[in-house]
């Protein structure tokens, strides 16, 4: 097997990610252009043909040229028309992520980090999520509480803190001191269910609800003492799955009342109004039904920060459901979107070097953004050579493995098509106008608060095609090489 080795040199050539900008997201990206501040673009490709990597390939200029044809192939940006603020990009930082990252050699520990995190010589995730008490990708279920323990007298961190905790620091300190935090549970404790197991589903029982709705505070709390700020909560992750492992049912109606009866008022009675609440955490099939019965809802409404989607609806053999996510950013202009979680299932190492890997990453980003998405966050962060550790063999990739055989790390292509967007699209940037004429080239286009425009092609044909980027009156030919993605940054 052929192992993509992380090329350190090359990535100190991204300059436009300054560590600033990460730190400065109280600006807005203003919509007036001028050419004179955009001599030239500079073009970094990821191709399966020529095996590139995040890779400077050319640098265009500009040439005048009025209304193109029709016959001549085009992406359009209008830096003038704005759209969403991105809050960040990034990815889960799980305990099968953190206890792979132990097995390490120290070296690779640091090489894994700055290709993480560093916003200068990395893809500079701005973003993370992590799990309140286990999920699947935890080498087994536990909770902080004993069980029976309804006043949470017991509460303890402790099974965080040997791996979790300190790769989650580490992260922090790589990322600059500053990482936005989301945090999700898969199960409330046993006793809390109507099924008496924090695995296959089960509701949350009536009488439990308030209990409950402590028990994030005492999380966040905990991690807070911890030095890890939370930047925002879902309710549940996955509320309309029945899974063999950590999973916890709630009907739209449940997590409505709930939202609006206990977690919503807990958290402005303990301070955390500031907190970003999260609805849904599922898929995109059923995110208009649920965004629908929660946010029509005043009182519940008025506690929900935003939507958080995945895109597993591919489970039924159907395309990714961008439509879905579109019309729910129609519906509720005033409310967030975040893409929460999304990986290839179903791991298999013979398949580490497929590049669909990578174009359902670029897919995905393209269009999530596209429909409105403010943030977008990548499952696991890291697994190793098994597509774990994970306690009920639900084995995936990651953008990331580590072959804690030999102490190497595998850099699937998935991980270059997340840095074409990370590395590139800062926390506080503004979406831009961006069209194509042509099928085959998907687009999407960013202002970040220092000026930069970032403009990203998307080709996952088999075919070499050549461009246009078109900017008021003028032009820069380029072309876009069979199965790829590349970044314009002006």
């Amino acid at each position: 097997m052929k192992k993509v080795v992380l090329p350190l040199a090359a990535l100190a050539l991204f300059a436009c990610n300054n560590p600033k900008q990460a730190a400065d997201t109280n600006q807005t990206a203003t919509a007036d252009f001028n050419f004179n501040d955009h001599q030239s673009v500079t073009v970094y490709t990821t191709s399966d043909s020529g095996k590139l990597r995040l890779q400077i390939t050319d640098t265009l200029h500009w040439e005048d040229k009025a209304q193109p044809f029709e016959t001549e192939p085009c992406i359009f940006v209008s830096p003038r028309n704005t759209f969403q603020t991105i809050t960040g990009i990034g990815a889960a930082l799980t305990d099968a992520s953190a206890e792979t990252f132990a097995k390490l050699p120290a070296d690779k520990q640091q090489e894994f980090l700055t290709a993480s995190f560093d916003a200068a010589k990395g893809n500079g995730y701005s973003m993370a999520r992590t799990h309140i008490n286990s999920c699947d990708f935890s080498s087994h279920s536990y909770t902080y509480v004993k069980e029976g323990d309804s006043t949470l007298s017991t509460f303890n961190i402790e099974p965080d803190r040997q791996f979790r905790i300190p790769f989650i620091k580490k992260a922090i300190e790589t990322a600059g001191g500053k990482l936005t935090m989301l945090v999700s549970p898969w199960s409330p404790p046993a006793f809390m269910k109507d099924n008496n197991n924090v695995l296959q589903g089960g509701h949350l029982k009536p009488g439990s609800r308030q209990a409950w709705a402590n028990y994030y505070i005492k999380f966040i709390k905990a991690y807070e003492a911890e030095g890890i700020p939370v930047w925002g909560l879902s309710v549940q992750n996955e509320p309309m799955a029945k899974q063999k492992w950590e999973s916890c049912i709630f009907t739209a109606e449940e997590e409505r009342d709930f939202i609006k009866e206990y977690l919503g008022p807990t958290l402005h009675k303990d301070g955390m109004q500031d907190k970003k609440l999260v609805a849904w955490d599922h898929n995109r099939d059923l995110i208009f039904q649920r965004a629908s019965v929660i946010l029509n809802d005043k009182e519940a409404a008025k506690y929900v920060w935003g939507i958080g989607f995945h895109w597993y609806e591919t489970w039924t053999g159907g395309n990714m459901q961008f439509d879905n996510v579109k019309l729910v950013n129609q519906a509720f202009p005033d409310k967030q979107l975040i893409f929460t979680e999304g990986c290839k299932e179903k791991f298999n190492m013979d398949s580490i070097n497929n590049w669909s890997l990578g174009e359902r990453y670029g897919n995905s980003m393209v269009n999530d953004f596209n429909n409105g998405t403010a943030a977008w966050i990548d499952w696991n962060i890291l697994l190793d050579e098994t597509g774990g550790p994970n306690h009920v063999g639900n084995l995936c990739f990651a953008p990331v493995h580590a072959d804690t055989r030999t102490g190497q790390l595998i850099y699937t292509n998935a991980y270059y098509y997340m840095g074409h967007f990370s590395r590139f699209i800062r926390p506080g940037a503004v979406r831009i106008g961006a069209s194509s004429s042509r099928a085959a080239l998907q687009t999407t286009a960013f202002k970040n608060t220092d000026g930069k425009i970032v403009v990203i092609v998307l080709n996952m044909t088999n075919q070499k095609l050549p461009y246009n980027l078109w900017i008021d009156g003028k032009a820069a030919a380029t072309e876009s090489l069979p199965h790829s993605i590349v970044t314009l940054v002006l």
